[in-house]
């Protein structure tokens, strides 16, 4: 499987990819709504939110799909990441808001004179995403080096993982820790100074998604290949076998577990601004659970499998919940269901085999 990621054909479709959905925001801009080559705001939204989602699927397939590490907690970083983008968004509303405060309007809704201590800072950009990346590491960081040095593996890992995310969700709904109970961050006005509902802004964002999805692709797949990504396979395919000749797994593990919780939080970061809130429920288990289909439906261990599912599963779901509200969840089950019984290599090993058989015939 990992053999297609790098043919000529693979490159050759990822670039052609890459060029579609880089001129859909040119398009949006450069053409009037009544032309039929115009893209909407709508459709440059749905696909920025449909790449964020690749990115957290891709990252999960590092530690999945690579090193055999099922995570059911991904959901926290990525809501993580959102979180801490969030507080300078909502820093930058200054007096925008409904009370006319410095404070957000939750905050003084709830009495709040203050921010907390932990709000400091983050009404500069770029101490903010110093937070994206470094709070979500260190929590995975604290969580996997307890975890993987007590040798926790396999389905009890998978369960502390949806334990966690659970948690912090419980968390975060509570309206005393400063993060907006129930409701989160929403109603932001501005990035950078840029009003965050521009055309440009929306483009931009949709842009950095777009790059940020292939570093992250590129990043991996350089870390697959080398002899890092060797020793992460051994770790998946025979850990006690790796410990016998020499290998310590902890910090390989460790590695890999905090880079994927890294890239999943930017993906967080860079969903909250196109979609416009975060709150806690994208810290709820079964967000987690879907990132773990949509590896699942596209293939896990390929890079582009995971990539292709969050597409595929994200567009279906938009269709779905719009014909049918109350079955997408019985639907989602039935996709996992039908992958994990005939499809276990997913929608890339399906092609790959369909391929097989012509060259066969």
């Amino acid at each position: 499987m990992n053999a297609s990621l790098f043919s000529r054909p693979a490159w050759a479709g990822i670039l052609v990819c890459a060029a579609v959905l880089a001129c859909l925001p040119v398009l949006y801009l450069a053409t009037p709504e009544t032309s039929a080559l115009h893209v909407s705001a709508y459709t440059v939204t749905l696909l920025g939110k449909f790449m964020c989602y690749a990115l957290a699927a891709l990252a999960l397939d590092l530690v999945w799909g690579y090193t055999g590490i099922l995570s059911l907690g991904h959901g926290v970083f990525f809501a993580l990441g959102g979180y801490a983008h969030g507080m300078y968004l909502m820093r930058a509303i200054g007096r925008d808001g409904v009370y006319g405060s410095t404070l957000p309007d939750f905050m003084v809704f709830l009495d709040w004179k203050h921010y907390p201590w932990y709000w400091s800072f983050t009404d500069h950009f770029w101490y903010a995403m110093a937070l994206v990346v470094l709070v979500p590491g260190a929590l995975a960081f604290a969580f996997g080096f307890f975890a993987f040095r007590s040798r926790i593996k396999g389905v009890y890992f998978s369960i502390i993982t949806q334990a966690m995310t659970f948690a912090c969700m419980l968390l975060f709904f509570r309206n005393d820790t400063g993060f907006g109970g129930n409701n989160g961050f929403t109603d932001f006005k501005r990035v950078l100074g840029y009003s965050i509902t521009a055309p440009s802004t929306k483009a931009v964002l949709y842009l950095l998604t777009l790059a940020s999805l292939l570093g992250a692709l590129l990043l991996c797949r350089w870390i697959t290949q080398s002899k890092l990504g060797r020793v992460l396979q051994a770790v998946r395919d025979s850990e006690a076998r790796l410990m016998f000749i020499g290998y310590d797994p902890l910090w390989f593990k460790l590695f890999v577990w905090t880079l994927s919780a890294v890239l999943c939080a930017i993906a967080g970061a860079l969903y909250v601004p196109q979609v416009g809130i975060i709150n806690p429920s994208e810290m709820s288990p079964a967000n987690s659970i879907e990132m773990v289909v949509w590896a699942a439906v596209g293939g896990r261990g390929t890079l582009l499998g995971p990539i292709l599912g969050a597409f595929s599963v994200n567009g279906l779901k938009s269709w779905f919940t719009a014909a049918f509200p109350d079955l997408w969840l019985y639907a989602l089950g039935a996709i996992f269901i039908i992958v994990t019984l005939f499809l276990p290599r997913g929608l890339l090993g399906l092609a790959a085999r369909l391929r097989a058989t012509e060259e066969k015939a």
